[in-house]
């Protein structure tokens, strides 16, 4: 690690040390090559191919692998949805469905927790569903939902499952350690989630019966332990939401798509795509996280210019490109963004 970023490495150990942090790995590139790469836990069993659940951070892969069919002129982002998937009842088009604007934040129908291994089930709910708003007229982040619109969409035009298509597509060729799905061997390599404070999945829910509370808690069990660290759980594709991947993997994605498609002489993507997949679609309320939000193609822009995503819980990963730098950070430690708000801090100081 160069020396003048020792303070986010230092900034890193004394989260560990308190206690504010029980595992996690940390991964930043700056102007083009990796000068951050930590691991660690409490118990001292982090490895470098440790895997965390790193949720909503999973929501720009599993947009990516759709951007990839557009990119290569399979769909276009303006068609209708049904174009693709008969007996789609929303109007909604592909782009709204990125752009979490296509009014589906929720599965309309009551599903018991072990419906997550139901894709078809799933996918036939929302299919079926009425938009709770007209698509394109405002935002809701689709907490849940948006890794199966996403995902059903990338089958109807390829053939393959999001998380094959992930893993063939772009895991290999970029080289990145990360899936939807896992086998029973990468499930080895995954590390228990943990609660930082026992009253944390209440407190995301919100208010009971809210939009909130609906597209977070159906089906339910998301942010229980039990069923988070399970192998069901682990085994199943709920792209929105349970993205297994190293901090590394997430650095890598990112690196290569602030240098316009290309990592390590390998391009996935074209320039034009990677501008429109990140500059703004829609700027405005989001009913689900009751705040303003800019949404791009399946990311979030920030003010200043960086595009990427959080996850619940204090996973995240973005590009800063004004600042030249990717930021990853993977967590097990289920609370706060605070860690992160921290270790950026310390990493600006350092630029």
């Amino acid at each position: 690690m160069p020396d003048r970023f020792a303070p986010v490495r230092d900034c890193f150990h004394d989260l560990l040390a308190t206690g504010r942090e029980t595992g996690a790995g940390l991964t930043i590139w700056y102007d083009g090559h990796p000068v951050v790469d930590l691991g660690a836990d409490s118990r001292g069993a982090w490895r470098p191919d440790t895997l965390v659940n790193v949720y909503s951070v999973g929501k720009p892969v599993a947009a990516l692998c759709l951007l990839l069919l557009v990119d290569r002129g399979r769909l276009d982002l303006d068609d209708p949805v049904a174009t693709h998937w008969p007996g789609f009842r929303t109007p909604a088009t592909v782009r709204q469905v990125l752009n979490h604007t296509a009014g589906l934040p929720t599965f309309p129908v009551a599903r018991p927790a072990e419906a997550v291994a139901d894709w078809e089930l799933l996918c036939a709910d929302l299919a079926a569903a009425e938009p709770v708003w007209e698509p394109g007229s405002v935002a809701g982040e689709h907490a849940w939902t948006y890794g199966h619109l996403v995902g059903e969409l990338v089958r109807r035009v390829d053939g393959r499952s999001v998380g094959r298509f992930l893993a063939e597509e772009i895991a290999d060729p970029w080289r990145l350690d990360l899936g939807f799905g896992l086998g029973a061997a990468d499930q080895r390599r995954c590390v228990d989630l943990s609660y930082g404070d026992p009253a944390w999945p209440v407190r995301m829910l919100g208010e009971p019966g809210s939009l909130r509370a609906r597209a977070l808690d159906n089906p339910p069990g998301g942010l229980d332990l039990a069923m988070v660290n399970s192998p069901l759980w682990r085994g199943a594709q709920v792209p929105a939401v349970n993205l297994h991947a190293t901090a590394s993997a997430l650095a890598r994605l990112y690196a290569g798509l602030a240098a316009g498609g290309t990592l390590d002489g390998v391009r996935l993507f074209s320039p034009e795509l990677v501008a429109e997949a990140t500059r703004v679609q829609y700027d405005g309320p989001d009913l689900v996280l009751d705040r303003r939000a800019c949404w791009t193609l399946g990311m979030q822009r920030e003010p200043d210019g960086s595009w990427g995503m959080g996850g619940i819980g204090g996973s995240s990963a973005w590009a800063d490109p004004e600042r030249g730098y990717v930021f990853a950070y993977a967590t097990t430690h289920l609370a706060d963004h605070d860690r992160v708000d921290e270790l950026v801090e310390v990493l600006h100081s350092c630029l």
